[in-house]
């Protein structure tokens, strides 16, 4: 992993990319449609079509679908946050191929590194205390902490600007269309995380390097 000796600074995304819980946030929205007398039926495929593809493309696609659903999107969403912790209380929460490996390595070089998220502290917390491997990660910036979220670039920028320094080189990874918009907007170097099955590979893939997997980064395909 020597590759990892040619960044200052790391930033990372968390759910997809970190950790493997997109499939309880998917879980959670269909709790929660079902409590409003409404079956989704989508396949996890759809579903991370549609999530992935900017911040609020999910909420129009189910009011597009379901026309009877309460017009009032925040108790809503409200209560797909709660489902989505009693999940995560469950214990469900597994890393995603090499994230403990390129963290582990990250913390024995003592390289800066930062995760930007979309998910709220409370999550964060309850994830942290089951896979603690994350708490070597010393920076993170969590959805309470910035008003734009991706594909605006603002918690990468904010990430930046606190941990960076003149002449760092950076990278980030994202596994979202729409984290890698955020990315691209940054001095950062974007790198794709996600299977050459993702449905939106081809626009993702746009101004980025692609990998399967962490465990599968190659060094040489990292330069500009």
């Amino acid at each position: 992993m020597k590759w990892i000796d040619d960044f200052q600074l790391f930033l990372f995304d968390f759910d997809g990319l970190l950790v493997n819980t997109e499939h309880l946030h998917f879980q959670a929205y269909v709790d929660m449609m079902a409590g409003q007398g409404f079956v989704l039926n989508w396949s996890f495929a759809q579903f991370c079509e549609v999530a992935h593809l900017n911040s609020t493309a999910l909420r129009e696609a189910l009011y597009a679908q379901f026309p009877g659903l309460d017009p009032n999107w925040e108790p809503l969403y409200a209560k797909k946050k709660r489902l989505y912790l009693e999940l995560l209380a469950s214990g469900k929460v597994e890393l995603m191929p090499g994230a403990a490996e390129l963290l582990k390595a990250l913390e024995k070089k003592g390289i800066r590194r930062c995760v930007a998220t979309n998910s709220f502290l409370e999550q964060i917390e309850l994830i942290r205390s089951q896979v603690p491997i994350l708490k070597s990660v010393p920076h993170w910036i969590t959805r309470e902490l910035y008003s734009k979220a991706k594909p605006d670039p603002e918690c990468y920028l904010k990430a930046i600007q606190l941990y960076g320094k003149v002449g760092d080189r950076i990278i980030g990874f994202e596994d979202s269309v729409r984290g890698i918009q955020a990315l691209r907007q940054t001095p950062a170097l974007p790198v794709l995380i996600c299977s050459s099955h993702h449905p939106l590979l081809e626009m993702a893939t746009e101004g980025a390097v692609h990998f399967e997997s962490l465990d599968e980064i190659s060094g040489d395909r990292l330069s500009r």
